[in-house]
């Protein structure tokens, strides 16, 4: 079989997409922005994160609400294995999750390990998620341990427009 370098950089630049798409969502989770976590689906889409089941707009507002009243998070992606058909594609995205609470007045950090089983399509050149269930592998809630972060001025991130990678503000 000849090698056909258009379909092989197609489906390259389907797998970049994509994988900025999955950027896309967990830096909208992050950085509380409700536009930036939306834009990862498409309008029918379907997600079922296990605490809430329906349409991107229902779960962007639910998940940002969730976010928004705990003090951070940090969701990081891990391997991403993908299959990619024409215009449409699945995967398996495995997840890694901080989240910083309050538990009876005591900050506790909440780890949660898992993975999205999704589909994608591209529609008008555009991939996005068309549907997305959360699986959760395990989770693991502890009192924070920060002293390290109190005791030296370190540069923190931010929130709602706050974080440098938003501002930009150079002190220079």
């Amino acid at each position: 079989m000849a090698f056909d370098l258009e379909a092989e950089v197609r489906d390259l630049a389907a797998r970049r997409d994509i994988n900025d798409c999955l950027c896309r969502y967990m830096r909208g989770q992050d950085r509380l922005d409700p536009v930036l976590h939306r834009s990862a689906f498409h309008d029918d889409a379907w997600v079922d994160c296990g605490l809430m089941i329906g349409g991107p707009d229902e779960f962007v507002a639910f998940a940002q609400g969730f976010l928004g009243d705990i003090e951070g998070s940090q969701h990081i992606i891990g391997q991403v294995q993908l299959s990619v058909n024409g215009e449409v594609a699945s995967g398996e995205v495995y997840f890694f999750a901080w989240h910083r609470l309050q538990e009876e007045g005591v900050p506790t950090d909440l780890l949660v390990a898992g993975r999205y089983i999704d589909e994608y399509s591209c529609r008008d050149g555009d991939w996005r998620i068309t549907r997305r269930r959360e699986l959760i592998d395990w989770a693991k809630s502890t009192p924070a341990a920060d002293q390290f972060l109190k005791d030296n001025a370190l540069p923190l991130g931010a929130r709602g427009g706050a974080d440098f990678s938003q501002t930009r503000n150079w002190p220079v």
